[in-house]
């Protein structure tokens, strides 16, 4: 199974970028793994934030294939420590879907378009970050969850 990670909008801080091209690197030693980005929509300080999620939503769901899996990183959603993480993604990798699709919204999150679309949110803390930081924190813990899965001496009890 390929792993996808969908984002809304690049990363411009360059110690940002590098800490995920690092994870990606190491991510891409244990399966399929890949980003893609959305480009981030024209004149948006022009528009409300709803009708801004609408249309990074439709660019979301152009995205999304029959058969993917979509995981929406959502603050409402539901919530692993790292251990319970990596059995969630040994779960997926065994299941039948071609693309596992972890998406990470814009700075006003997602369009109920897009909530209807995904079968699950997962939130990786109460607190609440900035679009940009999530994709690193993300990106490290499913490096973790696949260090833990291989006996790999990364994650401390």
């Amino acid at each position: 199974m390929q792993t996808l990670m969908l984002l809304v909008g690049k990363t411009n801080d360059s110690r940002l970028i590098s800490l995920m091209e690092d994870y990606t690197k190491r991510i891409k030693r244990y399966h399929r793994f890949d980003i893609q980005i959305i480009p981030e929509i024209k004149n948006k300080g022009k528009m409300n934030e709803n009708i801004q999620k609408q249309k990074e939503g439709l660019l979301i769901r152009e995205q999304i294939k029959a058969g993917d899996w979509v995981v929406l990183l959502d603050e409402k959603g539901k919530s692993y420590d790292s251990i319970g993480f990596s059995q969630y993604i040994d779960q997926k990798k065994s299941s039948s879907h071609k693309r596992l699709v972890f998406v990470v919204g814009g700075p006003y999150g997602f369009s109920e378009a897009v909530y209807a679309l995904a079968q699950e949110k997962i939130a990786l803390s109460n607190m609440t970050f900035s679009h940009q930081m999530v994709r690193v924190f993300f990106l490290e813990q499913l490096y973790r969850a696949n260090t833990l899965l291989n006996n790999e001496p990364y994650h401390h009890q």
